[in-house]
């Protein structure tokens, strides 16, 4: 039988493995390597887009919250005119009330009555006086509660003084009042 040497075969299909799977690490190895670097170029992209939408979103919220800071003193400013407003809105509507309420105290007093001091305090009128009877007292209540510019009469005292300071009036009376217009006095009713 002839001899034949099957080793350098065998070697050579050896180195040959061993070649194809260095080239197929090497291409793996290449192939990971460049997957690494898409997925991180891939990755950087997205985490710039991000960083560019909230930057974005970081400008627009600045310029609301300087809209909102500039609503606010508008609103601030709206108030304080308003505040105004309504206070040359008062300012008017009291500009007659003195001649409205000497004339209505004026209508009102009955005979036998005599007011001796009015004092304001507010919107209170205090009205002292003397008076011949207790319904004289009476009498003039109802009228102010018929008068427009005087509300809400409530008598504080009565009492009887002595016959020496005044023998035609021997009462003393205290009234509190409402002052206010006859719209004021609708709205709060």
């Amino acid at each position: 039988m002839a001899r034949i040497n099957l080793l350098p075969w065998r070697e050579n299909l050896r180195q040959e493995r061993q070649r194809n799977f260095m080239v197929a690490l090497g291409l793996t190895v290449a192939l990971a390597v460049v997957l690494v670097l898409v997925g991180n170029h891939l990755v950087n992209r997205q985490i710039s887009g991000q960083d560019s939408r909230n930057s974005y979103l970081q400008t627009e919220i600045r310029k609301l919250d300087r809209d909102i800071q500039r609503i606010e003193e508008l609103e601030e400013t709206r108030d304080h005119m308003l505040a105004r407003k309504n206070v040359i809105e008062r300012l008017q509507e009291n500009r007659s009330m003195m001649v409205h309420l000497f004339n209505y105290m004026a209508q009102t007093v009955p005979e036998g009555v005599r007011l001796t001091s009015v004092r304001q305090t507010g919107e209170e009128l205090t009205i002292l006086g003397t008076t011949q009877s207790e319904t004289r007292v009476s009498e003039y209540m109802r009228n102010i509660e018929g008068a427009e510019w005087l509300h809400d009469p409530s008598l504080r005292i009565v009492e009887v003084l002595g016959q020496r300071e005044l023998p035609d009036q021997p009462f003393r009376f205290e009234l509190r009042v409402r002052v206010a217009s006859p719209a004021t006095a609708n709205e709060e009713s």
